[in-house]
C-alpha cells in the first residue's frame, strides 16, 4: 500500500467512514499514519462504586439496578442506568443508544469506564464504554489506549483499526531527520517511533518516541521561520509614508490616555512603515491590554498617507464589531475615510459594492474575515495588513492580498502570553514589540478558586449579577470524546442552569458543532444582553468583546493550561464594572492547587505564562495539549521548551554549515523542508 493513497483504499474503511476522516483533515494513507494521538488512556484496576469521583473518568463493575429507561430530552435520547455494587449505587447516562434498553437489562456484571460528573447534586457517569463480559477489560489493565480527535459518526475504534492495518501494511520510509540528530540525541528508528506514537508499550517508549517527534516539528518549524525570514529581509518598501497630523489630534481627542506601552508599540510601527523595508511586527499584549486601538492607528496611517489598510479578524462576529467600532470613530473625530465591511455571509449585491469601493479606492480601510484575500477581492492600494495569530502569513499570502501592487506591511496582534525567550523563537520571522499594562480604568478582576461545593453560592452569586445588569460566561466542563459528546454536554448544562436560575434569565448555548450563522447569532443576542447568561465550550474563547459581562465560571479548571485559562479569563473586565472569574474544580491534589492558586494571585499574563513553564510535569504529556500556541501536532511550547531551545541551536547550526542544505545527508530534509514551506505559504483556510 502506497502511504500516497487515499484512505479509503485502507480495507474496512467505506465511502461514508472516509467521508468522516477527511472532516478531520485525513485524505491519505500518509496523513492517517501522522494523525497522532491527542491523549491516552491508563487504564487501572475498577474501582468500588462509593470511590468513584466527580471530574475523573473511572472504571467500575457492578450489576444493572432496575430498569434501563429511555427519555426523549428535547430531540435527544438519553438512556439510564443504575449500577450498584456491595458499596453503592450510581445513575449512568448514555446520549443516543436507546438499543441499550434491551442489551443491558438482560446483562449480569457489566464493566463499565466513563468521566464521573455532578448533576443536581449527584453524581452521574456520562456515556461510558462497557466491557462485556468484563474479560475484556482485564486484557488492558495497565495499557496505554489512545485517544484520538475524533468528529460525530467516528469512533475511536474505526481510527484505531485502519490505523493498525496502515501501519502493518505501509513500508516507505519517510525519515528525513539527519542522522547526525538521531545520533546526537538518541532517537530511536523512525518506523518504531511512528508505532509508539500510535500503540506505545509503556510510558517510556512513548516518551521516547514524542521527543524525537517533537524535535523534528520545531526543527522543521525554525528552518521554515528562517527561510521566510531571509525572504522578508529582501522585501523592499513599496509605499512613502509622512506623519499624519491628524492622528495627534485624534489622540488628543480620545476620551483616555494610551498607555507608555501602546506609545511605544505605535513608534515602532511608524518607524517600520516609513523605513525602507515592509514591516512584519508581532504586537504581543495580555487580554485586555489595548492591542485594537494601536491597530486602528496604523490603518489610520495607512489610510491618511493614502493607501488602504485591511483587519482580519478570525470571525464574522468580531469583524462586525471591529467595523461598526472604527466607523463610529471615524465619524465622531471628522476622519476623512471610509469603512468597508466583508464577510462570506454578505449578500452577492452588497460583496459586489463592496468590491468596487475596495477596488477604486474609495474605501480606505477594509475590515472582514478570510473573505479578505479572497480572489474577487482586488485592493486599489493596500499597504498595512492587520491580523492576528491565528492568521500566520506565508509570502503567497501577502501576494494575494496586495494583489498586482506591491508587498503590504505585515502587523500580527497575538494575546498568547508567552515567556521573551520563547517568543523570539516562534516569532523568528518577525520583529517583537510588547504591550507590557493594562489601561489606566480597568479594575483588576477578582478571582477565586472553589470546589464544587461552592456551586451552589456561585449560581446566586450569577443570579445576583444578572439582577443588577450584567452578564456571565459559563465554560462548560471538557469533554475528550467527540465533538457530538461536548454538544451534548453543553446543552445539558444549559437546561439543568436555566431551570436553577429562573425563568426571568436567559440562559442560552454555544459549542463548536453549531454552524458559523448559528454561533454568530448567539454572540450577537449575547452582545445586546437578550442573553445573560451564556454556557459555552472555549469557543467563546474568540468571541466579541462584551464589556457588560462580568463573571466567568469555568467548570474542571484543573483541565485547562494555565494559558487558556487567563485567556477565557479576559472574556470578562472589559468595561468599567467590576469583574469576577471563578475557577471550579473537583481536583483535591496539591499540583492542581498549586496551578490555579497562580491564577487566582495574578492577572499579568506572562507571569502566569512563566510559572506555567516552570510547573509543567511529564504528566501533562498523557493528556490533551494545553498550551494553545500556534498549531503544532505533538509539541507543546511550554512543556517541550528545552527541545525547542534545542531545535532553534541546532537550526541555526545546520545553515551556517550548509545554507542551502545542499549536503547530501541534509537532502531528503531540504525537500521535506520545500513541501512545508508550500503548505505555509499556500494555506488560506485562516
Amino acid at each position: 500500500m502506497s502511504k500516497k493513497a487515499g484512505v479509503g483504499t485502507i480495507k474496512g474503511v467505506g465511502e461514508k467512514t472516509e467521508k468522516l476522516f477527511e472532516k478531520i483533515g485525513v485524505y491519505t494513507v500518509d496523513d492517517l499514519i501522522h494523525y497522532y494521538p491527542r491523549g491516552y488512556e491508563i487504564f487501572g484496576e475498577p474501582l468500588p462504586i462509593g470511590e468513584v469521583e466527580e471530574g475523573k473518568v473511572c472504571t467500575i463493575c457492578g450489576s444493572v439496578f432496575g430498569r434501563v429507561q429511555v427519555s426523549p430530552g428535547k430531540g435527544r435520547q438519553i438512556t439510564t442506568a443504575y449500577l450498584k455494587d456491595l458499596t453503592g449505587t450510581i445513575k449512568v447516562i448514555w446520549f443516543r443508544m436507546p438499543f441499550l434498553r434491551n442489551t443491558l437489562g438482560r446483562k449480569g456484571a457489566v464493566v463499565l469506564r466513563g468521566r464521573v460528573v455532578k448533576k443536581r447534586d449527584s453524581l452521574v457517569m456520562e456515556h461510558p464504554e462497557i466491557y462485556d463480559p468484563a474479560v475484556r477489560y482485564q486484557e488492558k489493565i495497565n495499557t496505554m489506549q489512545p485517544v484520538y480527535g475524533l468528529t460525530a459518526g467516528l469512533t475511536n475504534n474505526a481510527v484505531i483499526k485502519a490505523l493498525r492495518q496502515a501501519l502493518e501494511q505501509v513500508r516507505e520510509q519517510d525519515d528525513f531527520l539527519p542522522d547526525e540528530f538521531t545520533k546526537k540525541y538518541h532517537f530511536r528508528p523512525y518506523e518504531q517511533s511512528v508505532r509508539e506514537m500510535h500503540f506505545p508499550e509503556n510510558k517510556e517508549a512513548f516518551l521516547a518516541a514524542r521527543q524525537r517527534f517533537v524535535f523534528e516539528e520545531f526543527l522543521v518549524f525554525i528552518l521554515s521561520l528562517r527561510q521566510i525570514k531571509n525572504t522578508q529581509d529582501r522585501m523592499k518598501n513599496g509605499f512613502h509614508f509622512e506623519d499624519q497630523p491628524q492622528i495627534n489630534e485624534f489622540l488628543r481627542q480620545l476620551p483616555y490616555e494610551l498607555t507608555a506601552a501602546q506609545l511605544r508599540v505605535w513608534d515602532d510601527m511608524q518607524k517600520d512603515m516609513k523605513s525602507q523595508y515592509v514591516m512584519s511586527r508581532l504586537v504581543q499584549g495580555d487580554v485586555g491590554s489595548g492591542k485594537t486601538i494601536v491597530a486602528v492607528l496604523g490603518l489610520l496611517f495607512a489610510g491618511l498617507n493614502g493607501y488602504q489598510g485591511a483587519l482580519m479578524a478570525p470571525t464574522e462576529v468580531l469583524a462586525r464589531q471591529h467595523f461598526e467600532n472604527i466607523k463610529d470613530m471615524l465619524e465622531q473625530y471628522q476622519i476623512p475615510l471610509r469603512a468597508e465591511l466583508l464577510t462570506g455571509s454578505m449578500k452577492a449585491k452588497e460583496k459586489r459594492e463592496a468590491y468596487a469601493r475596495i477596488e477604486s479606492g474609495e474605501s480606505s480601510i477594509i475590515i472582514g474575515t478570510h473573505a479578505l484575500i479572497q480572489e474577487k477581492a482586488i485592493y486599489h492600494n493596500l499597504a498595512l495588513v492587520v491580523t492576528d495569530e491565528q492568521h500566520r502569513f506565508g509570502v503567497k499570502q501577502r501576494e494575494m492580498l496586495a494583489g498586482k501592487g506591491n508587498l503590504p506591511h505585515i502587523l500580527v496582534m497575538s494575546a498568547t502570553p508567552i515567556p521573551r525567550t520563547l517568543g523570539i523563537i516562534l516569532y523568528g520571522d518577525l520583529d517583537i514589540s510588547v504591550i507590557d499594562e493594562l489601561p489606566k480604568n480597568r479594575l483588576p478582576i477578582k478571582n477565586c478558586v472553589v470546589d464544587t461545593g461552592y456551586r451552589p453560592k456561585a449560581y446566586e452569586f450569577i443570579r445576583k449579577q444578572v439582577a443588577q445588569g450584567r452578564q456571565c460566561y459559563v465554560i462548560c466542563p471538557m469533554v475528550e470524546e467527540s465533538e457530538a459528546m461536548e454538544a451534548e454536554n453543553v446543552i445539558d448544562y444549559c437546561e439543568m442552569l436555566s431551570e436553577t436560575l429562573g425563568d426571568s434569565i436567559n440562559v442560552s448555548f454555544l459549542h463548536g458543532k453549531m454552524k458559523e450563522k448559528e454561533k454568530d447569532e448567539v454572540m450577537n443576542a449575547f452582545g445586546r444582553n437578550e442573553i445573560q447568561v451564556l454556557v459555552s465550550t472555549t469557543v467563546v474563547e474568540v468571541g466579541i468583546d462584551v464589556p457588560n459581562a462580568t463573571v466567568i465560571m469555568i467548570e474542571n479548571a484543573e483541565r485547562f493550561g494555565l494559558a487558556q485559562l487567563h485567556q477565557l479569563r479576559g472574556r470578562v473586565g472589559r468595561g468599567k464594572y467590576q469583574s469576577y472569574c471563578i475557577f471550579m474544580t473537583a481536583s483535591k491534589s496539591k499540583e492542581t492547587k498549586e496551578r490555579l492558586d497562580i491564577l487566582n494571585h495574578s492577572n499579568d499574563g506572562f507571569f502566569i505564562a512563566s510559572e506555567d513553564l516552570r510547573l509543567r510535569g511529564p504528566g501533562d504529556l498523557f493528556g490533551i495539549r494545553q498550551s494553545g500556541v500556534l498549531d503544532f501536532k505533538v509539541a507543546d511550547v511550554f512543556q517541550d521548551a528545552k527541545l525547542l531551545q534545542n531545535a532553534s541551536e541546532e537550526a541555526d547550526r545546520l545553515l551556517l554549515d550548509d545554507p542551502e542544505l545542499e549536503f547530501p545527508e541534509h537532502r531528503k530534509l531540504k525537500e521535506h523542508l520545500r513541501i512545508k514551506l508550500d503548505e505555509i505559504m499556500l494555506e488560506t483556510t485562516l
